[in-house]
């Protein structure tokens, strides 16, 4: 790792760090050459997103903290557990997560990076409670899009997420988890194994550093990088402002295609889906309606 990528990575690992600070300060500062000499103020400029990562501060954060030989200790240590950490002025950064809002500063891996390049990538996101309907979806949708080498793009959490990954795996496919919080702290619990799986064969990534614990808005700031990293999203299950249809939501901000799996009226997993249709979202009843779409 040279020199500016690892000021760039201590730099995430500031407590309360935002994304607009650290635009600022390489906007100021390209090379980082005045990193270790800032003041703490300084770098806690707001931004749309909450901070990066935050720690307990009581506000009286000292320049040794920001210099601490934990956090270089913490970056040695990505090599022996095998995490790979990218950062947007690397060439395996996909060009098509910089098109994004605010594309974050780095992604921090762990598995086959190789899949960043594999495409067509369709992002497939829908309710923690996956009803039966939503499963069966799943398993009738998929093996035809594995068989034509879509990559599964989704965020590890449990319900929908969790079986697209799971089965794009058991079809013999590829498959990227967008996680919030750190690779140390996989959430829930419940999807470790998998995650671990994942890990060895697939391929995890987060914009936070490995030691960050998952924090409520980072579970929405990281549906953009699914949607980003994705050329179309598949709703499967959503209800009413669920946090399927923020992914939806960056899709259409990105230009990119969505696409919905109508249900029953008399189903509230299926309220969201229905309405993203009546917005103009392309509804879903087979493989053949996203592929036409992902090859074109």
């Amino acid at each position: 790792m040279d020199d500016f990528k690892e000021k760039l990575i201590h730099l995430l690992h500031y407590p309360n760090i935002s994304w607009n600070a650290v635009y600022q300060m390489l906007k100021k500062d390209p090379a980082l050459h005045s990193l270790y000499h800032l003041h703490t103020q300084l770098l806690q400029q707001k931004s749309s997103f909450p901070p990066l990562n935050t720690f307990q501060d009581t506000g009286q954060t000292s320049f040794l903290t920001f210099q601490s030989d934990i956090i270089h200790e913490q970056i040695r240590q990505y090599k022996t557990n095998e995490i790979i950490v990218i950062s947007i002025f690397d060439k395996e950064y996909p060009a098509v997560l910089k098109e994004i809002y605010q594309p974050p500063w780095a992604l921090f891996a762990k598995g086959d990076i190789s899949l960043l390049d594999k495409e067509p990538k369709l992002a497939v996101v829908g309710s923690r409670q996956a009803t039966l309907y939503g499963k069966n979806a799943i398993r009738l949708i998929f093996p035809k899009l594995i068989d034509d080498g879509v990559l599964i793009v989704s965020g590890l959490a449990k319900g929908i997420d969790a079986l697209a990954h799971d089965t794009a795996i058991k079809n013999g496919g590829k498959t990227i988890g967008v996680i919030a919080g750190g690779i140390y702290h996989i959430y829930p619990k419940e999807n470790m194994n998998l995650a671990l799986e994942m890990m060895k064969n697939q391929l995890i990534i987060s914009e936070y550093p490995p030691d960050t614990k998952p924090l409520k808005w980072h579970f929405p700031a990281r549906n953009r990088i699914i949607s980003g990293l994705s050329k179309g999203t598949l709703i499967i299950e959503a209800k009413r402002k669920s946090g399927s249809l923020i992914t939806a939501n960056y899709a259409v901000n990105e230009g990119r295609e969505v696409f919905s799996l109508p249900g029953s009226i008399f189903n509230p997993f299926s309220s969201g889906t229905n309405d993203l249709i009546q917005q103009g979202a392309k509804l879903v009843t087979s493989a053949e309606d996203i592929l036409e779409e992902l090859k074109s």
